[in-house]
């Protein structure tokens, strides 16, 4: 709100009422195009440190505002359809996060000073997997497979990520393959036709619905989607006092409004099919990392009350 010196009182009043009504968010109805709410690290061995709890599944404190949330698979000997089916159980499908299943570390010769590269059995990994889960038959337990996590800025080729989503989807044709990509290398991301789902993420912005880097990097990633392809916005639900604060000037209370602008932005953006915050339990990335279930009241209410809206529940 900006505060204007007034000569008349009755004058400076009126404009104070007026200056109400207009700074009180306004939000757009509903949108049928987004389909999915979820959040990330729900199923994934992460054991939030900043509890006393030992709990590396918070399945039950977000289904009711989602319907879909992840879960990580490391080994193609991992069954997880007892997982799965826990997740549906509280009308959840399931983000398999299969990055590890398909790649593995070489080096550090890639922008983000970790080179990943396509393991040579990878084929055989995810068909034993494939098969131990009966995949083909419980697919419908599957909201998406994750299989490249930022590909081009961890050194993985077009060519790498283009043999595992088009092996993906020759054993399985009907399931949904999602890539996300980190937004230093969106210029240089090349996006096979096999993948559905296509996202980027960028965090510590304020506004991102009225930030003009953020829009301008949305818009490079747009204008490589075929017409099938849907887009699929990473919504920043966690708080780094040095990263949001200091850098991005966001304090913990406003990442209320945070989650609204990427909201709104969803809403205005057709082809958005999906919202997936990361991330859910505190303690990832820095050890003072503030997650989605911490956050002040307010701001999980505004989660809650996106999930619902987009969800039903």
């Amino acid at each position: 709100m900006k505060y204007r010196v007034l000569i008349f009182s009755t004058l400076f009043l009126f404009l104070i009422g007026c200056s109400s009504k207009d700074d009180t968010p306004q939000n757009s109805p509903p949108a049928e195009h987004i389909k999915y709410f979820g959040f990330t690290l729900v199923d994934t061995f992460w054991d939030d440190p900043t509890d006393s709890d030992t709990k590396s599944n918070y399945n039950d404190e977000v289904a009711p505002f989602s319907n879909m949330a992840d879960i990580l698979v490391v080994s193609p000997t991992d069954n997880i359809v007892d997982r799965m089916k826990a997740m549906e159980s509280l009308q959840m499908k399931s983000v398999l996060h299969l990055h590890e299943l398909f790649f593995e570390v070489e080096g550090t010769n890639a922008p983000s000073g970790t080179d990943y590269r396509l393991r040579t059995d990878a084929q055989e990994r995810w068909d034993m997997f494939l098969g131990l889960n009966s995949l083909y038959v419980n697919q419908d337990l599957v909201q998406v497979l994750y299989v490249g996590e930022e590909p081009t800025w961890n050194g993985i080729s077009f060519s790498e990520l283009k043999k595992v989503s088009d092996y993906v989807k020759l054993t399985i044709p009907g399931i949904t393959v999602m890539v996300v990509e980190a937004y230093p290398a969106l210029n240089d991301f090349q996006i096979p036709a096999s993948v559905d789902w296509v996202g980027f993420d960028h965090y510590f912005i304020k506004d991102p619905k009225n930030d003009a880097t953020f829009i301008s990097e949305l818009n490079v990633l747009k204008s490589k989607l075929s017409e099938e392809q849907n887009l699929i916005l990473i919504m920043d639900t966690h708080y780094i006092e040095f990263a949001h604060g200091d850098f991005g000037e966001i304090a913990l209370e406003e990442m209320a409004s945070v989650a609204n602008s990427y909201y709104e932005l969803a809403k205005s953006e057709p082809k958005t099919i999906a919202i997936l915050g990361y991330f859910w339990p505190s303690g990832f990335d820095d050890v003072s990392a503030i997650g989605a279930r911490h956050m002040p009241t307010e701001v999980q209410q505004e989660y809650s009350r996106i999930g619902k809206e987009i969800t039903k529940k």
